[in-house]
């Protein structure tokens, strides 16, 4: 009994530390700009992407951006010995000023359609 038991607290433990099954990064980057077009994905000030409404794709897609983003954000601060938040700041500012007409933003806490 304490065998089974003690098995079975490995596997779970196994399991939860694999990562998830996600998209990989170059798929997410291939239909990124598909979920922004439809409205389901948008930028925020803080540099990420986030869902518009709760669809499960647009979550993964900017799940794997994000992590992306965050890696790179944190190699550009190291690099110039700024905080993140500073790194994170100036790309929302740009990735907003560089959304098209037609796609969301997200100003002053809620979402907007350029």
């Amino acid at each position: 009994m304490k065998r089974s038991a003690k098995f079975t607290t490995l596997a779970l433990a196994l399991c939860l530390s694999l990562p998830a099954f996600g998209i990989s990064l170059n798929e997410a980057k291939n239909q990124l700009e598909t979920v922004k077009q439809e409205g389901q994905v948008g930028e925020t000030p803080t540099g990420y992407l986030d869902v518009v409404g709760s669809d499960e794709r647009a979550r993964e897609i900017v799940d794997a951006i994000n992590e992306a983003r965050r890696q790179e954000y944190a190699r550009i601060a190291q690099k110039h010995n700024i905080p993140v938040t500073q790194v994170e700041t100036v790309a929302g500012k740009k990735a907003i000023e560089k959304t098209p007409a037609g796609q969301f933003v997200v100003i002053e806490g809620q979402w907007v359609k350029k």
